[in-house]
């Protein structure tokens, strides 16, 4: 930092200015002891004949008047106005300095005891800056708009620190990105769980850059780019760094967003500089995250055509794939929206694989879990197992945040271990947010949200071929007076119609509940209907589940992308728009006369669960089940957790077998086993074919044939 000063512009205006100041004030007073006197001691001694000769000079409306003496003076007043170094020095006055005022009553005067006295008077000219004065006063304008200047500029360039990025006046076009070596990298594929396919598709691009003559010898050409493509929080960017740690070479990342600047051109610099880096350090991995904030396709509407996002676009296409080529680098980019990506970036030769990271299965949620747990005291009764199963649709980031509130609510009770009542507490905090047992609600408020949530439960407990009931509770947390958890049984990618509807019975059911109990509707169910009618419409318009209309898809289920759809009107005329209308509606008048059946079946447990519920707040799987079946709460002394159904192979697997997070050398064991099996399969086939084609050819004629012939 100082060193960064002393080689500034700005230190040399300073020391400039100083030696100014200095000259100045060690030229002034050099001309011999000199004493000031006033205008009527200066005619004392012009009417005592002690003047020789004086000089009289118009300055700022006055006259100045500097001459010396017959004879030499004694001082009569101390002069302090110098500067003492070595000492104070007596010294006889030969000179003196006065002013007198411009009016014709003082010159006369003065010049007529001069010429009585036949004192030389020496007349000069109103004076000018000297030398010195205006070379400052016309120099140090430009200097200080120079050096201000310098400093705008000099704060502006400090953030283009990194690869070639520096700090100096014209370091706009250098990259930002940020360079890490493979000491410093220490990410590896054991610490990225719940990803194994993903993790065996990036193989070979670190086999590539740890080898790269194994695959140049047999003319494969590697992937330019890999696209990582998914929800946030699935582990993307984890994954590239886990690349750049396993095939220890250079690793270069950037955000999309740090390429755009407010100077025009300043985007395309900078993928240039980043690339010229790159090819430097070669072999090297470029990652780029959030690709989409530069990569969104052109010609959208939005922008002229010298758009700086699209000239930064350009460039990058060239980079990746153009006439230089980009031997040794390889491209990692991440992004949550694939569709909005332009498509000459998606064409083989730039990115030319597209992984798709997308949420963990139950596998690979406990995968991640026991990753993220290795570092924290786990107690014995908290279960990994049980809590993947409770935690469907979380992504990587999801579960790395349940076991960290889980670990704060720990260590605010003063605990040495996280047990399963801090996960459990967790688990509702990440769902709905922290409760808020202080919160004063009325005794009718209080009772009809009881009600509301035994409704949802009823239902879920009747129709439970898909989902079951894990927790209800009336404690407010966030927003939601109260909710009712339900968990899948096992993961599902696909969803019947039925299940689709008994979704939708189930989220009507707390409105049923408050409609049959006090006659009454309330505004809790506004985020019950939210769903239930997103829900519905997506039966209609996206999966072709109306009789009515047909198998046709009138809605699409993607994001809008600004500049492109809004400009696109409805595939469906108005007609079709009403008879959607319509069957959402029947839809949901259904679903709602199925839920009022069943509330109205089961009231006696309804009124139960809900007693329940204004008794104890919060029951739980195993409470809930009791009382539904048995009419009573389960005995505490077997307070065991209730399993879920095993009804799938993977839930009766070996405990020893439960994953883990598998390293870059098991991933690629697994690989090359898998290519095997496949390379196994296909002789033995070819040498089936192989027999029973040679089998036909030798088939020896028969007596009929020869009586044929």
């Amino acid at each position: 930092m100082k060193k960064g000063f002393f080689n500034s512009g700005l230190f040399y205006i300073l020391v400039f200015i100083a030696v100014i100041g200095i000259v100045s004030w060690a030229t002034r007073g050099s001309d011999g002891a000199s004493e000031g006197f006033t205008s009527t001691e200066f005619v004392e001694f012009l009417e005592e004949d002690r003047v020789e000769e004086f000089t009289i000079q118009p300055t700022g409306g006055i006259y100045e008047i500097s001459g010396e003496f017959r004879e030499d003076q004694e001082p009569e007043v101390e002069n302090n106005t110098g500067v003492s170094i070595f000492g104070n020095v007596e010294q006889d006055t030969t000179s003196f300095t006065t002013a007198i005022l411009q009016n014709d009553s003082s010159v006369e005067e003065v010049m007529a005891l001069a010429d009585e006295n036949n004192v030389k008077i020496q007349p000069l000219e109103e004076p000018s800056l000297g030398i010195w004065a205006s070379l400052l006063i016309s120099i140090l304008p430009l200097f200080l708009l120079v050096g201000f200047l310098y400093f705008m500029m000099n704060q502006a360039g400090q953030g283009g620190g990194g690869a070639g990025g520096g700090r100096g006046v014209m370091n706009f076009g250098k990259s930002k990105a940020k360079e890490s070596d493979a000491k410093t990298s220490k990410v590896r594929f054991s610490d990225v769980a719940g990803a194994d396919e993903e993790k065996e598709e990036l193989v070979e691009i670190v086999e590539f850059l740890k080898d790269p003559r194994r695959f140049s010898n047999l003319g494969a050409r590697i992937p330019a780019g890999v696209l990582l493509e998914g929800p946030p929080g699935t582990g993307k960017t984890l994954l590239a760094k886990a690349v750049a740690g396993e095939a220890g070479v250079p690793f270069f990342s950037i955000s999309g967003s740090e390429f755009v600047e407010m100077f025009v051109g300043v985007g395309a610099s900078r993928v240039r500089d980043l690339f010229e880096n790159a090819k430097k350090n070669a072999p090297a991995i470029i990652f780029i995250d959030e690709i989409d904030a530069v990569g969104r396709q052109r010609g959208a509407g939005m922008g002229g055509g010298h758009d700086e996002r699209e000239q930064t676009l350009n460039q990058l296409l060239v980079e990746m794939d153009g006439f230089t080529g980009n031997e040794g680098v390889i491209v990692v980019a991440a992004t949550n929206r694939q569709d909005v990506l332009d498509p000459a970036l998606l064409r083989p030769g730039r990115f030319d694989r597209r992984i798709l990271v997308g949420r963990p299965d139950v596998k690979g949620r406990e995968a991640i879990l026991k990753v993220h747990s290795k570092n924290k005291p786990m107690g014995s009764s908290v279960d990994l197992k049980q809590i993947a199963k409770q935690t469907p649709g979380f992504a990587g980031a999801d579960l790395e945040n349940l076991l960290n509130e889980a670990a704060l609510i720990a260590a605010r009770r003063n605990s040495k271990q996280i047990e399963a009542l801090d996960v459990d507490e967790a688990h509702d905090r990440v769902i709905a947010g922290p409760a808020k047992k202080d919160r004063v609600i009325s005794k009718v408020e209080r009772s009809m949200v009881a009600y509301h949530e035994a409704g949802h439960t009823i239902v879920g407990l009747v129709l439970n071929d898909a989902r079951i009931v894990h927790k209800v509770t009336i404690v407010p947390r966030g927003r939601a007076g109260g909710y009712a958890i339900m968990l899948p049984r096992e993961d599902r990618f696909l969803m019947t119609k039925k299940e689709m509807f008994e979704q939708i019975v189930g989220l009507l059911g707390g409105r049923v509940a408050e409609e049959l109990i006090f006659d009454s509707q309330s505004s809790g169910a506004s985020n019950d209907f939210q769903q239930a009618t997103q829900l519905a419409r997506s039966m209609v318009t996206e999966y072709g589940m109306s009789d009515l209309l047909g198998p046709v898809q009138y809605e699409g289920n993607s994001q809008v992308f600004l500049g492109r759809d809004y400009s696109q009107s409805k595939a469906y005329s108005e007609q079709f728009a009403y008879q959607i209308d319509q069957e959402v509606l029947r839809i949901l008048n259904e679903a709602h006369d199925e839920a009022k059946r069943i509330v109205e079946e089961h009231k006696d447990a309804h009124e139960l669960i809900a007693q329940k519920l204004l008794e104890v707040e919060t029951l739980d799987e195993k409470e809930i089940k009791s009382l539904f079946e048995k009419g009573e709460m389960p005995d505490k002394r077997s307070d065991n957790p209730v399993e879920f159904p095993r009804e799938s192979e993977e839930a009766d697997r070996d405990p020893e077998e439960e994953p883990i997070g598998t390293s870059f050398e098991e991933v690629k064991a697994a690989r090359e086993e898998k290519e095997k099996e496949r390379e196994k399969e296909f002789k033995e086939k070819n040498s089936d074919e192989e027999a029973s084609d040679s089998e036909g050819n030798n088939t020896v004629p028969s007596e009929d044939d020869d009586k044929n012939k």
